[in-house]
């Protein structure tokens, strides 16, 4: 306006900007609990991409909330807990890979399975992890039953210098037991996920040819070329450190490029590179964009540990020299082989991911690395003895560890895994594999549900939310959509209800919040096998309701407060419309 400063005197011109700025400045009518305040929304800025997280935030995409069908429902009258949520404070945004499993070459051809693809495209994993676990080392992704490389010995040294046959996995397969790889990719297309390859790492260890780590990358390479760009993440191994591992230790007679008999990190960190530049050459003759993980150990090594395991990572990370693109953990957060109570279960989902991400961001420092994306892609329990893994607890520590990846901000989170074996109950599956009694196969578990309604409801951003000093009964995970709206899952690890009252600050709420209730029966003590939703049970003695995709949600207006009851060791799902 140059008329402005031609006309105005100095003295009048601070004047009239004051004038013009306080026209502008924005205010809204914030509704609480106490009363209706006008009070200014500070707009929220995301920050700075974590370097934890990186190259996995490039998929990112904004978040719509579309309201669900609901009852009406009472509130409690009064509460004892207070979380408090600040929407303008984003943590991070969201990854899509948050949310991610495990299959593996046992659990069907898959797509031939209408029940367990109906329930994983409800599901929205997004990322689905494969061939995945000790398999992947003695994985030939392009070979068929029976026709194993001239130079993969039949039988490889384990761990005590025995002989044993490995289970070698297959590609190429028919069988109605197991799943091809091309059945795998069908199975990402059809039900809207992606994938992350694990590639066979122990054939360079184990390979009877003349230069067995040039064949072994070869092989990956061509498994690159063969997937023509639908691949973005490839791993390098899987727990190579391990002596559980196929490749840990080798027969040295039968090896012709002067390996050790015993694998280290810098060994594998050698190897890598020269997976890595065969695999990038390969994704450069195809047009494709691939990123590359190298195994790191995920805590500090104990004493009775293998040598391979104590040097693991400071031999890795000089030797590979940043030439990784993302590096990968593992973990089952709680104490090995032990019956462990539902407090040591969800005090492990919510301690053990801060640990584990403050050792190896500090690890990687120390031994002169650069910080990049971490991918933890295996999660789960050690608990046993008392169907802790097929339990309503299990789905409680399922929503923590999604919680905590993100707080902690790993890139990427993948369960494991999709279907194992029922073993009276020490079963890692998040669907019963049919041999459970009196349940169906495909049957979900639990956790199935806490995962599906804690992404369901999940916005894009996860944001400051606060719970009141002194309890330490309630975990809050808050979160903001793209649309507008807000989301918050209150989870409670004790064994007592909790009344909640949510309030939010920057943030321009609607008349309504909607929520979900995730709980526990009464069978099986802690560890119930049954989840009620929303006070709906399941008909069977396990899982949960059969429809949980068109259950209603519970609701009420929020003049009255965002007041909800969180059940004993159970969830709460919110969502606040705009």
């Amino acid at each position: 306006m140059p008329f402005i400063k031609k006309y105005f005197s100095k003295i009048l011109l601070p004047l009239w900007v004051m004038i013009i700025i306080f026209s502008c400045k924005k205010t809204e009518v914030i509704s609480s609990g106490q009363g209706t305040t006008d009070q200014e929304i500070k707009p929220a800025t995301d920050p700075e991409t974590a370097k934890t997280m990186g190259l996995f935030l490039d998929t990112w995409l904004p978040k719509t909330f579309t309201v669900p069908g609901f009852t009406e429902s009472d509130i409690p009258a009064s509460t004892a807990v207070t979380v408090t949520v600040d929407a303008s404070e984003v943590v991070t945004k969201i990854p899509l890979t948050s949310f991610g499993h495990n299959a593996n070459t046992w659990m069907t051809p898959m797509v031939t399975e209408p029940v367990f693809m109906n329930h994983i495209t409800n599901l929205k994993p997004n990322i689905i992890r494969f061939p995945a676990g000790s398999g992947s080392d003695v994985y030939f992704w392009n070979a068929k039953p029976g026709g194993l490389p001239a130079d993969a010995p039949t039988m490889l040294t384990d761990k005590d210098n025995v002989k044993k046959e490995p289970g070698y996995g297959f590609g190429r397969t028919n069988d109605n037991w197991r799943a091809s790889l091309d059945n795998y990719y069908d199975m990402l297309s059809q039900s809207g996920s992606r994938g992350v390859l694990t590639m066979n790492y122990g054939y360079a260890r184990y390979g009877t040819s003349a230069d067995p780590v040039a064949t072994a990358a070869h092989l990956a390479a061509d498994w690159v070329r063969y997937d023509k760009g639908r691949t973005q993440y490839w791993e390098i191994g899987n727990e190579n450190y391990g002596d559980w591992e196929w490749g840990y230790r080798i027969d040295v007679s039968k090896n012709k490029d002067g390996q050790p008999e015993y694998l280290t990190g810098k060994l594998y960190a050698q190897h890598f590179k020269v997976f890595a530049d065969s695999m990038r050459k390969a994704a450069a003759e195809v047009g494709a964009k691939i990123s590359i993980g190298a195994v790191m150990y995920e805590s500090l090594p104990e004493s009775w540990q293998t040598n391979t395991v104590k040097t693991w990572n400071e031999g890795m990370l000089p030797e590979a020299n940043n030439k990784p693109d993302f590096y990968i953990v593992h973990n089952y957060f709680t104490p090995y082989d032990e019956n462990s109570t539902a407090a040591v279960v969800l005090g492990a989902a919510f301690s053990q991911p801060a640990k584990m991400m403050n050792y190896v961001t500090q690890t990687i420092a120390a031994n002169g690395a650069v910080i990049k994306p971490v991918a933890m892609t295996e999660w789960n329990m050690w608990a046993k003895s008392s169907k802790q893994q097929v339990s309503n607890v299990s789905g409680v520590f399922a929503a923590l560890v999604v919680g905590e990846s993100l707080v902690n901000k790993y890139g990427l989170a993948a369960r494991w895994d999709l279907l194992n074996f029922w073993a009276e109950g020490d079963d890692h599956g998040l669907f019963s594999d049919g041999t459970e009694p009196n349940v169906a196969k495909w049957t979900p578990r639990p956790s199935f549900y806490y995962l599906y309604f804690l992404q369901k409801n999940m916005g894009d951003r996860l944001v400051k939310s606060t719970v009141q000093t002194g309890n330490t009964a309630i975990k809050s995970y808050a979160s903001t959509f793209s649309s507008g709206e807000a989301n918050v899952a209150l989870v409670n690890i004790s064994a007592s209800a909790q009344t909640v009252e949510v309030k939010f600050d920057n943030l321009k709420k609607g008349d309504r919040f909607y929520w979900y209730t995730l709980e526990g029966s009464t069978d099986n003590g802690e560890f119930s096998r049954k989840v009620l939703i929303n006070g709906v049970a399941p008909v069977g003695i396990a899982g949960g309701p059969a429809d949980y995709a068109t259950l209603k949600a519970k609701s009420a207006l929020s003049k009255n407060g965002i007041k909800v009851t969180v059940p004993a060791r159970g969830m709460v799902s919110v969502v606040v419309g705009k």
